[in-house]
């Protein structure tokens, strides 16, 4: 109990520590400036446009496109980086462009492999209507059947590789005898091909996931050659090399130490003491070449694991961001126990049913334990870097799939308590309390002229022998208590690996409340001004710390609308504050968010022109900042006719 105690002590210090002084974890390519900028007005025309990302980006031939007020194509076509830096896009303009607003749409694939988007527009001399269709702004959207099925191959990737991992852990750690029962190596060989397969999978199914196309062009050799150019791609195909290398490991693991297992003498008495020393002495010399073949085993499985394990870590969210050094390593360790925990769980429960003892259970049983210890301090290093804030926890995708996540790990631990607890209580079983009753059966005596009897009796047989079968694999009543507690834990286990999938695919805790879908009874609009009120409180104590932002929209429709922002303070009155933003985001298409260049225009007033291309339901997001560390953002939905 007071392990149990000092365990979530440590757990909740972690928390506190690492989230209560978070400051923002960089993910996900985020646009950081353009030129032309965003919404301005530009007297001649450009000769390119760029864009500067918060990380590195590729790009591939229609990263880029720019089109004009008609919808038209007005690039030159092949986007590049400017002066060779990673972390920009560009692309030339035709000379002889007219007056009029542009429309900038543009889709990039971030460092961490995730594909971003989004549209802008700025104007050459003044301020137009546009006609740009949604089909022309696509934004970072993928195809809905290639979007799941990517999903799904990332899913059993993971379970694969916990499958894979975590039964070879569990059979060199706890079971070195499990080498030589059938079912454990089909464990091992599903965990294997899930792995391949699930990997050419994503090889094949990343290039129209990254293009927003469908699933007709998941066999595109172009698209593939393009997709092993990227990070990503790189990783896969280095994942590949590897499970060449891992079924040689698979082979010498089942080869070596599941014959030598099998063939390990008994160590039975036979009442003499002389043979029974010699018969000992030929066990432990047995044992020797055994326990060198474990630990050469051993070595080379984790270096495998280890490196399995890297080529997610380089490239999702831990090459990305801060400590990259240090998250590196970590979010590889918290793969590999994550693996050793749940494909252990697997091994157990097939050992199970195939006479496991008390002794290899409770190995398992610290194998686990010292699995949890890694993940909890991994995982809180990891929220961290991810979540960056107590707020983002829930104002989030990412950090409420997190709560998810640490609710099911949660479930998990209990689980596990109720398992060890049977385990205890098998360690202190006697072993023939532990071994199925003798199925007595019935003597045939005198039954051969008596052919209905005889049938009865071959009915009773088959009965018995399937009697037999089933208390053989159910074992006493401590064995079974136990499969059932590892069952309903492994359940657990499948529900986290599909979170940790959601969660690994979500952009980090940065993501921008107006990004959330709009809400229903969004103001209508059909060309004519809609006013928006929407009461803010920064959290802080001073002039304008609480109050209400008025938004004016004229017209609410697509091309150029006046806007006029009013904050005001909580008796009504206009009141200055250090610093207001707007911006306009379009979930639907994926679009924006587009921020709106605010001129303060008197008390507590700024104005500014807002260019919106597409009608449809539009998420508008203000920033209000009454001091240096007080500031809140509020969202409301609106129609743009």
């Amino acid at each position: 109990m007071r392990k149990t105690r000092a365990i979530l002590a440590m757990v909740g210090a972690l928390l506190v520590l690492l989230l209560g002084s978070a400051g923002t974890a960089s993910a996900h390519a985020a646009l950081l400036h353009t030129d032309p900028e965003q919404n301005s007005v530009v007297a001649t025309e450009p000769a390119a446009v760029t864009l500067t990302f918060s990380e590195g980006v590729t790009l591939d031939s229609d990263a880029l496109r720019v089109l004009d007020p008609a919808g038209k194509a007005v690039d030159t076509g092949n986007p590049g980086h400017a002066d060779g830096k990673s972390d920009t896009a560009t692309i030339g303009l035709r000379p002889g462009l007219a007056n009029g607003t542009y429309t900038v749409a543009w889709r990039a694939i971030s460092e961490d492999s995730h594909p971003v988007g989004g549209a802008f527009t700025f104007s050459i001399g003044a301020p137009s209507d546009t006609s740009v269709s949604a089909s022309q702004v696509q934004g970072a959207k993928a195809d809905g059947v290639v979007a799941a099925l990517y999903g799904t191959a990332r899913t059993v990737a993971y379970a694969a590789y916990a499958l894979l991992v975590g039964v070879a852990a569990f059979v060199l750690l706890c079971w070195p005898r499990g080498a030589a029962v059938r079912s454990v190596q089909r464990l091992l060989m599903t965990g294997w091909v899930a792995l391949l397969a699930s990997t050419v999978a994503l090889l094949l199914l990343r290039g129209p996931y990254e293009r927003g196309t469908g699933i007709g062009q998941a066999f595109d050799l172009t698209l593939v050659r393009s997709t092993l150019d990227e990070r990503l791609g790189t990783a896969l195909a280095a994942r590949l090399l590897l499970l060449a290398a891992a079924g040689v490991f698979l082979s010498l693991l089942v080869g070596q130490l599941g014959l030598s297992s099998s063939a390990s003498p008994a160590a039975e008495p036979s009442g003499d003491p002389e043979e029974d020393e010699l018969r000992r002495l030929e066990l432990r010399a047995a044992e020797r070449p055994q326990r060198e073949a474990r630990l050469a085993l051993g070595v080379g499985g984790l270096v495998l694991a280890l490196a399995l394990g890297a080529t997610w870590a380089a490239a999702d969210h831990a090459a990305v961001g801060i400590q990259v050094p240090l998250a590196l390593p970590l979010d590889m360790l918290h793969l590999l126990a994550m693996a050793c925990w749940l494909g252990g769980l697997a091994t157990l429960l097939v050992g199970l049913r195939h006479g496991i003892g008390a002794t290899e259970a409770d190995r398992f049983s610290k194998v686990a334990f010292s699995s949890v210890a890694v993940l909890v301090a991994s995982g809180v290093y990891q929220s961290w870097r991810g979540v960056g804030s107590w707020g983002a926890l829930v104002d989030t995708e990412y950090g409420r799939l997190l709560l998810i996540k640490i609710g099911l790990v949660l479930v998990m631990l209990g689980l596990a308590w109720f398992s060890r607890r049977w385990v205890a209580r098998l360690r202190g079983t006697p072993e023939e309390a532990l071994s199925p009753e003798p199925v007595e059966q019935e003597q045939e005596v005198g039954l051969a002229d008596d052919p209905v009897r005889q049938a009865q009796l071959d009915r009773q047989r088959a009965a018995l022998a399937s009697a037999k079968v089933r208390r053989t694999q159910d074992g006493s009543p401590v064995r079974a208590g136990l499969r059932r507690a590892v069952l309903v834990e492994s359940a657990v286990a499948v529900a986290v690996l599909v979170v940790t999938t959601l969660l690994t695919n979500a952009p980090p805790g940065r993501v921008a409340a107006a990004t959330a879908a709009p809400s229903a009874g969004a103001p209508a609009a059909t060309g004519q001004p809609v006013v928006l009120k929407l009461a803010y409180d920064t959290g802080g104590t001073g002039t304008g710390a609480k109050g209400t932002a008025t938004l004016s929209i004229d017209p609410a429709r697509t091309g150029g609308n006046a806007i006029k922002l009013v904050v005001s303070d909580s008796a009504g009155q206009p009141v200055d504050v250090p610093e207001v933003q707007l911006s306009f985001t379009l979930p639907d298409r994926d679009l924006g968010p587009l921020p709106v260049v605010l001129a303060k225009s008197g008390t507590g007033t700024w104005s500014g022109t807002a260019q919106l291309p597409l009608a449809g339901d539009w998420v508008a997001a203000v920033v209000v900042r009454s001091s240096d560390i007080d500031q809140t953002t509020q969202t409301k939905p609106v129609k743009i006719g």
